[in-house]
């Protein structure tokens, strides 16, 4: 039984109880399941044609063609230029029927997307769905082997690359389409298939809610790389919730800042797809920088930004230096990676008008699961990442017994929902490993729902520290090391050792001209915690490594310790 039919067939049973036995967190103590507190309402109804695809949806959504010719979709922030609805609506049609009729991509054919973000990006991920073929987007700073393993590994027969990532693709043999043209490089380009190919002439295509739609590869911060299979049903179930969230937050008229990677679920879901099904207005940025995305909210009197931790840091740290209007800024968004309390404080202490909202989501549930509808509910529950959206059920198993677990009790997040992935591309083992019998996908999150049905992620199972048989959760570690005012960033990783098993170790990015020292940080942290959790090591670093999408990279920081540990010896 496929993960869609799984999630349709207990569904049915689950919802036909649901109302009767739940408690104000959304459990139901005869099922162990807990189910959202939140009802998506007869507008917002996840439509059941089954000869719908991400592309033909997305186009229903837009603007009237009334509006559509003047209504502003995406402002490039680096040129000013502005798209709006009618022209990404041309665009797209325009390069699906180029790909189609000039460049022969065919339905199930793999198209690989080099990228940083532009305002191209959705419209190159639109024409793809539009014809049936298969995206794969990949992070532009990877390297030339990491490039060409995800091409191998994926099957694609076309890259459409950024001009200045061509020298990456040399020896994968595969045809490439660059966005923009180069001046020594007479091939056809996005651009000019935007430009010169026929935006009526589509190809006669049948494609379906349970075709493949994308291949995107999670990070691999905590083990290898896999290939999450996306199908369109997936991409139109996330669409029509984050079209939900909007109206339900009252967003549908904001203007949103873009710097999160459009290769990312995250960015994807949100730029590329959802935010034009509530007709929006975003402004793009390339990649993010501080003090351009400061500037480029008071240019353009930006409302939303969704963003990471990191940036939420940043804002914090260093916002109050510089010479800004937030002014026009009323929301901000967190996700891809936790959001400790102390740092949520911080943030509305200094933005006090500033609504800020956690979210939780993983690629593997098209970057969805749980979210704050509501701000008085967020600054209530500032350590957790928001309740359960609405077709999402949860448990949480005891990673002992497998048993569910009720509110306020530690244990894996299980999920389900028809944003749930199909699995991994050509890894069977990896897919039977992260889905039990019934269909709920495994997290590997450690988290639980307090009594009001609020979700509280404590940390990866897989990151806890092993410490004379407790369990340590570097994410509390960081918390409380971020709170010290001379400490910019920091990270927690486990080290091994011979007498508790492991111990915990951080490392600290210092302020500037501070003179802050190894035993301070340990007491700093002892103070505040159990004997059990205090940090043992201490090591100065420029900066902390992490992914795209804000997650702190664990692996090269345990590689870097223990060549430490080596050339001591």
């Amino acid at each position: 039984m496929s993960t869609e039919e799984s999630w349709v067939a207990t569904k049915e049973e689950e919802t036909s109880n649901a109302q009767l036995a739940l408690d104000p967190s959304g459990y139901d103590s005869r099922t162990g399941i807990y189910h959202s507190l939140h009802q998506l309402g007869e507008d917002f109804q996840i439509p059941t044609r089954h000869d719908l695809d991400t592309a033909k949806y997305v186009l229903s959504q837009f603007p009237h063609p009334d509006h559509a010719e003047s209504k502003v979709a995406l402002v490039d922030l680096a040129t000013n230029k502005q798209v709006t609805y009618a022209q990404l609506s041309r665009s797209i049609r325009a390069l699906a029927s180029g790909l189609y009729h000039a460049l022969g991509v065919r339905k199930g054919d793999v198209v690989f997307v080099l990228s940083p973000n532009s305002i191209l990006y959705p419209t190159i991920c639109l024409a793809i769905f539009s014809i049936g073929a298969i995206l794969s987007p990949a992070n532009p700073i990877n390297t030339e082997s990491e490039i060409s393993k995800q091409i191998r590994d994926s099957g694609a027969k076309l890259v459409i690359s950024a001009p200045e990532e061509k020298h990456k693709l040399s020896k994968t043999g595969v045809p490439t389409l660059l966005t923009t043209r180069l001046s020594n490089d007479d091939s056809v380009s996005v651009e000019e298939l935007v430009e010169c190919c026929d935006p009526i002439d589509l190809p006669p295509v049948r494609i379906t809610q349970s075709d493949t739609a994308a291949v995107l590869y999670s990070s691999g911060t905590t083990g290898t790389s896999k290939g999450v299979i996306l199908t369109h049903a997936n991409f139109i179930a996330i669409m029509m919730l984050l079209k939900w969230s909007a109206y339900a937050s009252s967003s549908q008229h904001d203007t949103f800042l873009c710097f999160i990677p459009m290769f990312h679920i995250y960015g994807l879901a949100f730029f590329s797809l959802g935010l034009f099904c509530a007709g929006i207005k975003t402004v793009l940025m390339q990649k993010f920088d501080l003090q351009t995305m400061l500037d480029a909210v008071q240019a353009h009197q930006v409302n939303n930004i969704p963003a990471v931790p990191p940036v939420i840091l940043g804002l914090v740290k260093y916002a109050s230096k510089v010479k800004c209007d937030l002014s026009s800024l009323r929301r901000v968004g967190s996700g891809a990676a936790p959001l400790s309390k102390e740092l949520s404080d911080g943030f509305r202490e200094q933005f006090p008008w500033i609504e800020l909202r956690q979210g939780y989501g993983l690629t593997e549930s098209c970057g969805a699961a749980t979210f704050f509808v509501s701000d008085e509910h967020a600054k209530a529950h500032p350590a957790s990442c928001g309740r359960l959206v609405p077709t999402f059920t949860a448990k949480v198993v005891d990673i002992e017994t497998g048993l569910p677990l009720p509110p306020c009790r530690e244990g894996e997040l299980w999920i389900k929902s028809p944003t749930i992935m199909k699995g991994y591309l050509g890894n069977e083992e990896a897919t039977a490993a992260t889905f039990d019998s019934d269909g709920w996908l495994k997290t590997g999150d450690l988290g639980y729902f307090d009594e009001d049905g609020f979700l509280h992620i404590v940390d990866r199972i897989k990151e806890l520290i092993k410490h004379n048989g407790y369990q340590v959760a570097p994410a509390e570690l960081e918390s409380i090391l971020l709170s010290h005012s001379e400490v910019l960033d920091a990270a927690v990783i486990p080290v091994e050792d011979e007498e508790a098993g492991q111990i915990p170790m951080a490392y600290v990015v210092r302020a500037s001209n501070s003179e802050l020292t190894e035993e301070q940080v340990i007491q700093f942290v002892a103070r505040q915690v159990a004997p059990y959790k205090k940090v043992r090591k201490v090591s100065f670093i420029s900066a902390i490594p992490k992914s795209a999408a804000g997650k702190i990279l664990r692996k090269q920081l345990v590689s870097q310790s223990q060549q430490l540990v080596t050339s001591k010896l």
